[in-house]
């Protein structure tokens, strides 16, 4: 697929099926994410591919985390909210986890070792178009919260970037517009003020 009209089509893909992903599918992706701009080749990201029952702490760990904001978790109510925080790690047969482990060097920033990673998420979004898969970036509250640093074995300096739900489509992707570019962009052509 040519990589502007990817860059067109790709939509975000909250409902996929429960087929399983292939594999080298899976392997393309993580190898497209790790062609990413980065300064210093310090290559900031890391990867954590949930399938299976693989995602089952996922499932448990959102449930501990929606369980602290509820003053009786016993209620059938709140029980049920627990049970659905859980299922959302089996909404995809595949979540990747990113994270983002800055290098520890006086030269690099962390904010920059961060937009590095985001860029490798999009690679990652792009291929999974072009490879005829749904994808979508999730994060929220959940993804900062320390339990879920914990779960994936995160050092504090490092951060939780988000979860790629990963699948084939089981729905159309929404048609989209953007505002128009123009409305965004201030040529500067002259020696004056930018602002």
């Amino acid at each position: 697929m040519d990589v502007l009209k990817a860059i067109r089509t790709r939509r975000s893909i909250g409902k996929v099926k429960p087929d399983l992903v292939e594999k080298d599918k899976i392997e393309k992706i993580l190898e497209a994410a790790s062609w990413a701009p980065n300064h210093h080749m310090t290559e900031p990201w890391k990867f954590f591919v949930l399938t299976g029952e693989g995602r089952r702490p996922l499932g448990r760990t959102l449930a501990e985390i929606a369980k602290e904001g509820m003053e009786d978790p016993d209620t059938p109510q709140n029980r049920e909210k627990l049970k659905r925080a859980e299922a959302k790690a089996f909404r995809a047969p595949v979540i990747i986890a990113v994270a983002c482990t800055p290098a520890a060097k006086p030269n690099v920033k962390k904010i920059e070792e961060q937009a590095a990673v985001s860029a490798a998420i999009q690679n990652m979004l792009l291929t999974a178009h072009a490879l005829g898969l749904g994808a979508i970036w999730r994060t929220g509250k959940p993804a900062y919260h320390p339990k879920m640093k914990a779960l994936f074995g995160l050092k504090e300096e490092d951060e939780l970037m988000g979860f790629i739900y990963l699948g084939y489509p089981d729905i159309e992707p929404p048609l989209r517009t953007r505002t128009p570019v123009e409305k965004k962009t201030i040529w500067i052509e002259n020696d004056q003020p930018y602002a």
